[in-house]
């Protein structure tokens, strides 16, 4: 009997440092260990208040110099470009959120990509991804039809809901977090490489 490819589903939230932080590691341990990637993108200030969160303006201002200390760290060591605090954040997380689900429902292009590019534009580059323009230009460069910022309003709602839904059920509290299908969890992109050990058999 043949053992069933692993799968890891990836909450995140288009607004997160971390998450841009992460580039695209995971995708790189998904193909390393034949692994599918199912990406959930959700409303991180909803889960915060769902799961005992703070969201970051109320946190105790030695949490949030630390958090941009943490951040800057994170930048340099990955050699991401990143302002600690751009132009654009925050900003209504849910346009790209549900591009990003009408993509991986319509397929053909890079999701991967996509998802890197969206935290990019917000991060780095100084974009409003609550943008019409901007989140059709994010689908467009890679590889989908920009038209699915439009058409998959609805589905988008749907599932960004149901994927907060999800987070809640499957213990998540942050972003990146990553719950491969034998329920092992990995908060943070600083546990990338925990879950590269764990889809190795090591972590078993």
């Amino acid at each position: 009997m043949t053992a069933s490819a692993p799968s890891i589903d990836y909450y995140f939230s288009t607004l997160s440092p971390f998450s841009y932080l992460a580039g695209q590691r995971l995708e790189e341990i998904a193909a390393r260990h034949g692994a599918t990637v199912t990406y959930k993108p959700f409303d991180i200030m909803a889960l915060f208040a769902r799961t005992g969160g703070t969201p970051p303006k109320d946190r105790h201002p030695a949490r949030q110099d630390y958090r941009l200390i943490e951040i800057e760290r994170q930048s340099k060591r990955t050699g991401l470009p990143l302002h600690l605090k751009p132009a654009h954040w925050p900003t209504n997380a849910a346009p790209s959120s549900y591009a990003i689900i009408a993509a991986q429902k319509a397929g053909g292009g890079d999701l991967g990509a996509l998802v890197h590019a969206t935290l990019r534009a917000i991060w780095s580059e100084e974009r409003d991804i609550a943008q019409d323009d901007v989140v059709k230009s994010l689908l467009q460069s890679a590889g989908f039809n920009p038209a699915l910022a439009d058409s998959g309003l609805l589905t988008g709602a749907e599932i960004y809901a149901q994927n907060l839904e999800d987070a809640v059920n499957a213990g998540v509290f942050g972003a990146p977090f990553y719950v491969t299908a034998d329920g092992a969890k990995f908060w943070g992109q600083d546990r990338l490489e925990d879950l590269d050990w764990h889809l190795g058999g090591q972590g078993a």
